[in-house]
């Protein structure tokens, strides 16, 4: 127990030691593309979220973690938006009805993704890719189409912010609301009855990375402006976020760095110390060896005697001797004259072949008075010996 202790003792000074230098040491930059309102990490939300009521002042901001369709079935909404920025966004056909339905109301959506899904891309006949150019130290310039938006130098932004455009869209019903220097178009419009989708193949345009920048902040407030003004905005988190019921413990520990090395630390150390206890306790099984049959040494010692000194007479007697000691025991029958009377009453009690009986008497009587009883005959004895025992079971 003294090393257990021990062991346990040193393992909490230890683990202590560690988070201690872990709380504090300069944390490095996470690059994480969240796309979460309360992150401040580069692509996290949070400079959007506090200007968003800036942006849409006269709008009550609503939070959504259910897909698409809970969100809007079953509510007439009119004069409202949705927001999705998130890296991909699932949607199925259920999802994408309501969305129509709800367009063709006279409201808007805005979807900010490098992924828009399957389904989007399919209806929609969209199709994404991105500028690589390894020797371009920033993306091509972005700009509005729009001369009322249209800025007077080019949107320049590092990190390729600006290399997704759209290779691939329905011009017909497409309405191009901005391009980059190649000329592709990186913006997009698609009307649908009185309202419009609005779709930017990069979420970290809106993001606390390009927001803290002015250039940054110019763009992602002129790209949600085309949104029109609205009394209800309903920011989708359920591609970011998932869904509310879909919380647990483990998911809060392996967010941050602290409480998932924590985590990993006190398991890899459960482990080491069952693995070391067991070995260390574990003790070696000895090998017992079977109880030897002395009864069957002494039958076969005592056989090898008989057999050396070949007298048949006392074998015989002795065997008789067991016979008759049987049957003065089960049967209560006296065995002193063996007669005619005495046969009868052991086939009568026994329930023995009375021709066994007959010529077993007969044989022990021959043996009785003879002088020399011969192997021949005292293999016979044995043999009516045991026939008796058999028809008597």
């Amino acid at each position: 127990m003294k090393g257990l202790r021990l062991y346990l003792i040193g393992s909490t000074v230890i683990l202590a030691f560690y988070l201690v230098a872990q709380y504090y040491k300069p944390k490095p930059t996470d690059w994480t593309a969240s796309y979460l309102k309360e992150d401040k990490i580069p692509f996290g939300l949070y400079v959007l979220n506090q200007e968003i009521g800036a942006l849409f002042p006269a709008a009550v901001i609503k939070t959504s973690r259910q897909p698409l369709y809970n969100t809007l079935k079953g509510q007439s909404h009119l004069n409202a938006n949705y927001l999705i920025i998130s890296g991909s966004v699932k949607m199925d056909n259920l999802d994408y009805r309501e969305l129509i339905k709800y367009l063709h109301r006279g409201n808007n959506a805005f979807i900010a993704s490098f992924d828009v899904g399957k389904l989007l891309k399919d209806r929609l006949r969209l199709r994404t890719r991105a500028v690589f150019d390894l020797r371009a130290q920033r993306s091509p310039a972005i700009n509005f189409v729009n001369p009322t938006f249209k800025a007077d130098k080019p949107y320049i932004f590092d990190k390729g912010l600006g290399n997704q455009y759209f290779s691939e869209f329905d011009t017909t019903r497409v309405t191009v609301l901005g391009r980059n220097s190649r000329g592709d178009a990186n913006f997009i419009k698609y009307s649908f009855g009185k309202g419009a989708l609005y779709i930017l193949p990069n979420p970290q345009l809106l993001s606390n990375y390009n927001l803290i920048k002015p250039s940054g902040a110019d763009y992602a407030a002129k790209a949600l402006s085309f949104l029109p003004p609205a009394k209800l905005l309903i920011w989708d988190e359920y591609n970011t976020r998932g869904n509310i019921a879909d919380a647990a413990i483990l998911r809060v520990i392996f967010k941050h760095d602290q409480l998932r090395w924590a985590y990993y630390i006190a398991l890899i150390s459960l482990l080491l110390f069952v693995f070391f206890e067991v070995k260390r306790r574990q003790r070696v099984i000895p090998v017992i060896a079977p109880l030897l049959n002395s009864s069957v040494d002494f039958v076969k010692v005592v056989g090898k005697v008989y057999y050396q000194q070949r007298d048949n007479r006392d074998i015989a007697n002795k065997k008789v001797s067991y016979l008759l000691e049987f049957i003065r025991a089960d049967y209560r029958l006296k065995t002193g004259s063996l007669d005619e009377e005495f046969i009868n009453d052991v086939v009568h009690k026994s329930g023995a072949a009375e021709e066994t009986v007959q010529q077993l008497i007969t044989l022990i009587k021959n043996i009785s008075n003879g002088y020399k009883v011969s192997d021949a005959q005292l293999i016979s004895l044995n043999k009516q010996i045991e026939q008796f025992y058999k028809q008597v079971q």
